[in-house]
């Protein structure tokens, strides 16, 4: 049964975490699925008829710098309206 204070539920987590994390010989191999399927969503993002292997992994790098990018500048956007909205009081 999971502790009913929320905060030591975390630091429990936390725990188990470092615990996990001490064990783990090779790090990269443990996160190689997770960036493996990452990649592929990132795949899944160039159109179809490029089918040339190289130009597949060149556009959805693209992909990749357009997503990051774009939640850059929505951030930038946010601060932005925050601090004129603050300003503004």
């Amino acid at each position: 049964m999971a502790h009913p204070d929320p905060e030591m539920r975390r630091r429990y987590g936390q725990l188990g975490a470092d615990i996990s994390w001490a064990r783990t010989p090779v790090r990269a191999e443990r996160t190689a699925p997770a960036r493996a399927a990452l990649e592929e969503k990132w795949l899944r993002e160039v159109p179809p008829e490029v089918t040339d292997p190289e130009e597949r992994r060149k556009a959805a790098a693209s992909a990749r710098k357009a997503y990051y990018r774009r939640l850059s500048l929505a951030g930038v956007e946010a601060r932005r309206r925050r601090r004129e909205g603050l300003d503004a009081a």
